[in-house]
């Protein structure tokens, strides 16, 4: 796959995963226009959220049973018709109605993961993942500062009107520029193909990388769920653009995290992912700092952010390299731990913080942190199901480098 093909399905992901995350900004003004009560305004974005959740399990199969190209462009599609129906409500039923949408189909981020697995060499593998996730944190992080001058500008219903045509484009561009798959072994149907879904969460590799991703991004939902009540109290007393601004910091680290799929590739998932969730733990020490320094904060948020799209990286890795076969599965799977761990820090941040301010949020971010480096290490011992130590071999030959590289051979991990 060359650049502008990885580029391409990055920027996908990041227009998918902003259609969820762009109302966070913009909650209070548009509740005040739907007619949406103060304290169900969270429910513009759980909205979403639940969308994304139930397209997980209905729509991510079928990724292992259609062409993933065409799949992707009508998922798309549809996902502008969700943000259409938003930026056009009278009403806040209606507005709920796109946003569920919206979230439903906002799931061709993992399809356009899947689709790089697929058409990946086994040698490059990590590396165009690495890419393609990237976007999802661009997304989400640069909706939180794009949004906000948009909604100045034109007010909240043109960031939807926005997406929107980006959505369409990409779905055309997806047509154009993106090759079929080669696929001959696709299952029997989509039934089939749900029904494995269920099979994937008894296997070990698949619960291991998901706990570890359900504690991982809990503690990332942990810190951009509560950043911006802690810094818009005193002493800082920032607005809302500047709070915004501090999304650059957090793509900093995530963009550098593209490295993760190189090392992944060279069959280092484990010590990446071993030394990465103890840089998390020692991100929030630093981003504890926060009443008293901003620099110290910005400091962890990239170190955070790094982080975790380095742990994400290898674990989609893993998976992908060890069901070849069902990659859309395997990911759709994992991902519905990292939807929960999400839901998890978004809401846990909030009692918190109102209980003990910064420092119980930061207490909290790090022991969401030091359960993942948990899991992973209880992890590194041997299984003890034949099959699932059968299928753990499988993916780590499909991992390594062709006979004759300079690359080092990779221990088990999972």
């Amino acid at each position: 796959m060359d650049v502008w093909r990885r580029l391409l399905l990055a920027v996908v992901c990041g227009v998918a995963v902003a259609s969820i995350y762009a109302a966070q900004p913009v909650l209070a003004p548009m509740g005040r226009d739907l007619g949406v009560p103060a304290e169900l305004t969270g429910w513009i974005v759980a909205t979403g959220q639940f969308g994304y959740l139930a397209g997980l399990v209905l729509l991510v199969p079928l990724g292992d049973v259609v062409d993933r190209r065409r799949l992707i462009a009508v998922h798309l599609a549809l996902t502008a018709a969700g943000m259409i129906l938003t930026a056009s409500a009278s009403a806040a039923w209606v507005a709920f109605a796109g946003l569920a949408a919206a979230g439903v189909f906002a799931v061709v981020v993992q399809t356009a993961v899947a689709y790089a697995a697929s058409v990946s060499p086994p040698a490059e593998r990590g590396r165009n993942i690495g890419v393609v996730t990237s976007g999802v944190v661009v997304g989400i992080l640069g909706a939180r500062a794009v949004t906000g001058t948009l909604a100045d500008v034109w007010g909240w219903r043109s960031v939807y009107a926005v997406l929107a045509v980006l959505s369409l484009g990409l779905a055309a561009l997806v047509l154009v520029v993106l090759p079929s798959e080669e696929r001959p072994d696709r299952p029997a149907g989509y039934r089939r193909a749900v029904a494995s879904l269920g099979g994937l969460f008894g296997q070990r590799i698949v619960l291991t990388r998901g706990l570890i991703a359900f504690f991982l991004f809990a503690s990332f939902g942990t810190l951009w769920s509560g950043l911006s009540v802690s810094l818009a109290d005193p002493p800082w007393q920032l607005s809302e653009s500047r709070i915004g601004l501090f999304g650059i910091a957090g793509l900093a680290g995530a963009l550098g995290a593209a490295r993760a799929g190189r090392w992944a590739d060279a069959g280092r998932t484990a010590p990446v992912t071993g030394l990465a969730l103890t840089l998390l733990i020692l991100a929030w020490a630093a981003i504890a700092q926060l009443p008293w320094s901003l620099w110290l904060l910005i400091v962890g948020i990239v170190a955070l952010d790094f982080a975790v799209q380095a742990v994400h990286v290898s674990s989609q890795h893993l998976l992908t390299a060890a069901h070849p076969d069902r990659t859309s599965s395997v990911i759709g799977a994992y991902m519905v731990f990292y939807s929960l761990g999400s839901a998890l820090g978004a809401a846990a941040t909030t009692a918190a913080f109102t209980a003990h301010g910064w420092a119980g949020s930061s207490l909290l971010g790090a022991g969401f942190a030091a359960c993942a480096l948990a899991v992973w290490a209880a992890g590194r011992r041997p299984p003890l199901d034949g099959a699932n130590l059968r299928s753990e071999a499988a993916g780590t030959r499909q991992a390594l480098p062709p006979r004759g590289s300079h690359h080092r051979v990779p221990g088990r991990d999972r």
